[in-house]
């Protein structure tokens, strides 16, 4: 899918880059499938900012995604693909036969009119979703599960995708574009193909502004502020500091490692992402 690009007329223009939609087909979200986003800019529970940076975004919708896939067998047709504010990949409306409307990722190559099916044998075909085990090798998956029925949580942005490079004893290897090897229990579901929107990594911001309407506020460098507010901070005209890079709170921001030893996360991790 192509970027759009303009006549460099600002400064602006000279770089920014949007996206040409022409996989979308509506420009009205289904209403009953929506809800009210209610914006919480980077605080908690009890008001106070745990997450720098947020606030002011464009008013939005929130779009109820069924990522368990679990009406099985009961075949459903693309009726409309839509953009949705709160991912950057694009979402599938499909209409089951029984009369039931759910917003699906949709895949790379996915059209108005196409068949959807879940389950456990039905046919290859992409924006389909069945059991791992039932997917044959070198075939490319999102929306993976890692836990029965609770469905996907791998693969889920723009363009991404998993290859699936072995099984045995049932248990399924999977690598990622970063060429992280890990694996899952081959009984865990998957939607076979590549998740929309794959062009998204090279957009270009381009301005200020739009990175507002983004939700994303401005963010001062430390060696800019005073003292008292950053540890980075002060100095006589444009000062290094001499220190390694830290956080407000003195955390450092290069090389510190924070993994719990107690608690290894890797055991399902073959090989790690290359850096």
């Amino acid at each position: 899918m192509p970027m759009k690009s303009y006549r460099p007329t600002t400064p602006t223009n000279r770089f920014k880059t949007t996206n040409m939609f022409e996989q979308i087909t509506t420009d009205e979200p289904y209403k009953p499938l929506t809800e009210i986003k209610a914006k919480i800019n980077g605080r908690n529970n009890r008001g106070v900012i745990t997450v720098r940076h947020r606030g002011g975004a464009h008013k939005k919708f929130y779009r109820i995604v069924d990522f368990k896939r679990n009406k099985f067998d009961i075949p459903g047709t693309v009726e409309t693909i839509e953009y949705d504010p709160n991912r950057t990949c694009f979402i599938a409306l499909v209409r089951y036969i029984d009369g039931e409307r759910r917003y699906h990722l949709a895949s790379v190559n996915m059209k108005v009119g196409q068949k959807l099916l879940s389950g456990e044998n039905i046919e290859i075909a992409e924006g389909n979703c069945m059991p791992l085990k039932s997917i044959p090798l070198g075939s490319q998956v999102h929306n993976i599960e890692l836990r029965d029925k609770k469905g996907g949580q791998i693969a889920r942005s723009a363009g991404a995708y998993a290859e699936i490079i072995a099984k045995e004893n049932g248990i399924v290897q999977l690598k990622f574009p970063s060429s992280e090897i890990r694996i899952v229990r081959d009984s865990l579901y998957a939607t076979i193909g590549q998740v929309s929107n794959h062009e998204h990594m090279n957009m270009v911001i381009g301005s200020a502004g739009r990175k507002r309407h983004m939700g994303i506020r401005p963010t001062v460098r430390g060696v800019a502020m005073n003292p008292i507010d950053h540890p980075m901070g002060g100095g006589e005209g444009k000062s290094a500091g001499g220190g390694h890079p830290v956080s407000p709170w003195g955390q450092k921001a290069k090389g510190l490692k924070t993994r719990n030893r107690k608690k290894p996360s890797g055991k399902f991790i073959v090989r790690r992402r290359s850096k």
